[in-house]
């Protein structure tokens, strides 16, 4: 089974960039898009055989998540139930046969970490969520989570350290998410490999791979035993982010 995670950092725009032939090229049974940044109806989009879920903002051309599958679930969720966080159209629960499937664009800190603290309440409460939903089944959590975990997933550690993104304290939130019982399957796959997701649109950061590693497939321990292969698709342009993948057996 493949899945496939993309913040495609304006659907609409994307689709011009040819996002439809990257959609049929990597062939995936679940395709997950972050900050798609439509309403309903501002964009004609299937692809045959699969049937697809939107959650947007309130907010015009912000944030979104969306997923397209080729497998009916049984039930399907947006948002956490919490209103807080709710508003913002950031999650999507896909509950299947023998898994969860949650696609989440995680809130940006914003320059001089602003929503820091609004984070950390997110970060708490989204742990929350997902360690509910591991209790009946197995979750797949897949997104732009909006953090760079460790030192090797950011090109210049040292010069971003109190950014957004690679604060200690988002940092330290990933890996209590980790501690709850999941695994970023790229890292377990690959423990030393060097590969990033996004990309700064400035200073030819993506031409010079400045990048930072921020869009992940985490899955519960459980899972890990299925894990055949976790791909960055570095190659794939369109957006400021690349797709990642998660293939399981």
């Amino acid at each position: 089974m493949k899945l496939i995670s993309w913040n495609v950092n304006g659907l609409r725009a994307c689709q011009e960039k040819g996002f439809s032939e990257v959609f049929r090229q990597l062939d995936a049974d679940f395709f997950c898009l972050q900050e798609t940044k439509m309403q309903p109806g501002q964009l004609d989009l299937s692809f045959d055989g699969y049937r697809s879920y939107w959650n947007s903002a309130e907010k015009k051309g912000y944030s979104g998540t969306a997923i397209f599958t080729r497998h009916e679930p049984l039930s399907v969720a947006y948002g956490m139930g919490i209103d807080e966080h709710d508003h913002e159209g950031r999650v999507i629960t896909l509950e299947m046969p023998d898994f969860y499937l949650v696609c989440c664009y995680t809130p940006n800190s914003q320059d001089g970490l602003k929503r820091l603290d609004y984070r950390m309440r997110w970060e708490t409460d989204f742990r929350s969520y997902l360690q509910r939903l591991d209790q009946q089944k197995p979750v797949i959590l897949c997104g732009d989570l909006n953090v760079a975990h460790e030192e090797i997933d950011i090109k210049n550690p040292k010069t971003n350290r109190r950014n957004a993104g690679f604060t200690d304290e988002e940092r330290q939130q990933f890996s209590q998410l980790l501690e709850s019982g999941f695994a970023d399957t790229f890292r377990w796959k690959y423990p030393e490999q060097v590969t990033y997701s996004w990309w700064s649109y400035r200073f030819h950061a993506r031409e010079k791979n400045a990048g930072w590693r921020i869009d992940y497939f985490v899955v519960s321990n459980r899972l890990c035993p299925q894990v055949a292969d976790a791909k960055i698709h570095t190659d794939i342009l369109g957006s400021d982010h690349c797709p990642v993948e998660l293939d399981l057996a």
